[in-house]
Formats: C-alpha cells, structure tokens, sequence
C-alpha cells in the first residue's frame, strides 16, 4: 500500500458507500471532469464508471502521478503539478466538472485562488469539493453567525454553496483527526461586479481584523467617514463586522473601488 505522506495532507479517502455518493451529487456522463488530489485513484475508479467524455488529474505527488498513469493507462490524462501553479483557464476549451478531496493544509487557499482569478465566463460547470467540517462551516455561514467571515463572503460572492454531507474519519486512510464535509459549488447568474478582487479581500480583512469591536474604525479607516457611502448603504456603525450581510460587503468593496479610481 502507498504511504500518505503527511506533508502533503494526504488522506485517501476508501469508503466505497461515499465515493458513489461524491460521484452522485451531479451528471457527469459525456462531461469533461478534472479532479484534484486523486491519491490512489479510488475517486477516480468511481468517476470512469459514470462514462465522462474525458478525465484530467491533477496530482503533485510524483510516486503518486506514476501510480496513476500505470493504473489507468490512457483512460485518463494525469497532470503531475501544483494546481497552485496552474491556470485551469488555459487547460480547457469547455466548461468541466471539478472534483477534489483538497489536501486540508491550501484547501482554503485553492478554492481562494479560483474565485479570485474568476472572469466574467466561468471554466467550470460546478465544483463538488471536500473540506475540514470546520472550514467548510465556515464557507457556508450566514451572516450574524460566529462563524461568518471573510472566507463565507469571499467564497459566496460568484458562487451558489450547499453542504452536501459531513465524512467521518473512518472514511479514510490513514484517519485523519478531524471530520471533513462536502461541498457544491455553482456559478450565480447575478453578482455585484468587482473588477479588481484584492479591493474585496482589503474591505474584508479591516473589517474582521477586530470582529468583536464596531464598524466605526474600519470604516473611518477605508472610507474616511463618507457620510454618502453610509446613507447609500444604510451601515449602522454600532453593529460588529458579522452583523453586515453578503451583499454590504460587495457594494463597499464596489464603493472602495470607487474611490481609489
């Protein structure tokens, strides 16, 4: 058996029972799939028996990458890279399905870079894509929640996001500590433009860098006390950074955008 190796947060998930249901949460007949991480291949045995048009991995484990091109031969194309180094953009000419079982240690930091490097067409169809149940938490809270952040209004800015389910340890070899939850994500029609993203993740970062303190001193730090940008969005400034809802967020990142312009 290939060992996991802990620097690269692998845990390979083996549970018969869930790879079908991962592999059930969309049609994947006659799409182009890519799939992040595939470890040992369970996910991607699961995901040829649903007859994908064509299947790319991408796994940065060189044994790994070896293991899987000896394993399934031309029935899928493996990319031995960092998919922190690579622009899926230029990877495909249609949209694709991704699946991924993200290492735990840049699951955030993927899933970052993807929203933020989105254009106005999107590369992909839909991401069905596994987390540490706290972090995913954390993506699908709503405001006025403990758990509502910077990585909620971030990730739900482009995207539409439903938990699909939570995973146990036992699902995976070698067990890791920590449940892990599954997560759906698809584009949405409608979004408030932001044409530069880093202005969304400036506004977020002052915002939450003291959440437990009011939106007066953000606010006064990036808008100088705008008395306009106030009415138009109708802040209160006694409330904390969780109290303002998604779409506050994006019109002050829009009117930061402003502006700096």
């Amino acid at each position: 058996m290939i060992k996991a190796k802990k620097s690269l947060g692998q845990n390979f998930l083996i549970d018969k029972l869930i790879l079908e249901n991962i592999t059930n949460t969309t049609n994947i007949k006659n799409k182009i799939i890519l799939e992040i991480g595939p470890g040992t291949g369970n996910l991607t045995s699961s995901i040829l028996k649903k007859n994908p048009k064509k299947l790319f991995v991408i796994e940065k484990d060189n044994e790994l990458a070896r293991n899987l091109r000896n394993k399934f031969k031309n029935q899928i194309t493996v990319i031995n890279d960092d998919i922190l180094r690579i622009d899926e953009t230029l990877l495909f000419k249609e949209k694709v399905i991704v699946f991924g079982n993200l290492p735990y240690n840049i699951s955030t930091e993927i899933l970052s870079k993807w929203i933020v490097n989105l254009k106005e067409n999107f590369w992909f169809e839909s991401l069905i894509l596994m987390f540490q149940k706290e972090v995913a938490e954390r993506i699908v809270a709503k405001f006025n929640t403990s758990n509502y952040g910077r990585l909620s209004i971030i990730s739900n800015w482009k995207l539409n996001i439903k938990k699909i389910c939570d995973i146990k340890p036992d699902a995976f070899y070698p067990k890791p500590k920590i449940d892990s939850s599954l997560l759906f994500f698809s584009p949405k029609k409608n979004f408030i433009k932001i044409n530069d993203p880093n202005n969304l993740e400036k506004v977020t970062r002052i915002f939450f860098n003291q959440r437990r303190k009011m939106l007066k001193k953000p606010f006064n730090q990036l808008f100088n006390g705008d008395q306009k940008v106030l009415d138009n969005l109708k802040i209160n400034l006694n409330l904390r950074p969780q109290n303002l809802d998604f779409e506050t967020y994006y019109r002050l990142a829009s009117e930061y955008e402003k502006l700096r312009s």
